[in-house]
């Protein structure tokens, strides 16, 4: 990463600050990794949008109704909120955009993944003081109220439709042909590396777009807890777009990590680094 411009370094440190807070703020996790896309318009104070969109989750925010409530009451306020009068909701045609996955362009365009709709949702929830959290169910992310044991749940992607136990347990059943494993709320980072599986998702599918798979795999590798595989994958991509030294030095060390474990797996990651050499020849 040393070919990084100054902007991107700069974020990309704060990106992984963040990640080691005791407390990691998901929403500015979420906006850094927007600003990697670059630009939004107008743009000059704030070019990325970042401060843009904070000022907007605490706007909707503001528009909760004051005092307490119980979970229920939560669920159905942000749902007329975000859901009826806002319109963030979700379809098919939003997994082909990578739009879908950057938190600044889903506040702007309403639309977006079940995940960053949710984010939306717990943001704003939050602030608002709900006891809100992401429930990260195969295959669809959903937000969760109160006790996870109450599963008071609600589908950004569907408007803030109430999801109930039983469509919760439907949903993993139909995903994953086994049962639903208790509630357990998503933690900020699993979220994080979740949309960052999303967008190299998105980018493995358009082969042309290396560049998103690639600042992907290099935020994904800022969280302190990641697959080591990530590091495998970078160093193949890096061959991929014609960088044989460096992607080649890259198996080189992961190979390393590897041969503790698995020496004739290390051996051949240390021969594909010998072949990407040989490509510049």
């Amino acid at each position: 990463m040393s070919d990084e411009d100054p902007g991107t370094a700069g974020r990309r440190r704060l990106f992984a600050d963040e990640a080691r807070a005791e407390r990691p703020d998901l929403a500015l996790l979420c906006l850094l990794l927007g600003a990697e896309t670059g630009p939004v318009p107008p743009g000059d104070a704030d070019p990325y949008g970042i401060d843009a969109a904070q000022i907007e989750l605490d706007r909707l925010a503001g528009l909760l109704p004051y005092g307490a409530r119980g979970p229920r009451v939560w669920a159905s306020a942000l749902a007329e909120l975000l859901g009826e009068r806002c319109g963030f909701a979700g379809s098919s045609a939003d997994y082909q955009r990578l739009e879908s996955s950057v938190l600044q362009q889903v506040l702007r365009r309403r639309r977006g993944l079940p995940i960053l709709l949710s984010v939306v949702w717990i943001e704003v929830a939050r602030r608002a003081g709900a006891p809100v959290y992401g429930l990260a169910l195969p295959g669809h992310y959903v937000v969760g109220f109160g006790d996870p044991a109450e599963r008071v749940l609600a589908d950004p992607f569907a408007g803030g439709a109430p999801l109930s136990g039983e469509d919760a347990e439907l949903m993993v059943t139909g995903t994953t042909g086994a049962p639903a494993p208790p509630p357990v709320p998503a933690r900020p980072l699993e979220t994080m590396l979740r949309i960052l599986n999303n967008v190299r998702a998105w980018a493995a599918a358009r082969p042309e777009r290396t560049d998103v798979a690639l600042w992907a795999l290099d935020l994904s590798l800022l969280l302190p807890s990641h697959p080591a595989r990530l590091r495998y994958e970078r160093a193949q991509l890096l061959v991929q777009r014609g960088e044989f030294l460096r992607g080649a030095a890259e198996m080189d060390a992961y190979a390393e990590i590897v041969d503790r474990v698995e020496p004739t797996a290390a051996e051949a990651i240390r021969h594909r680094a010998r072949a990407a050499r040989a490509l510049l020849n």
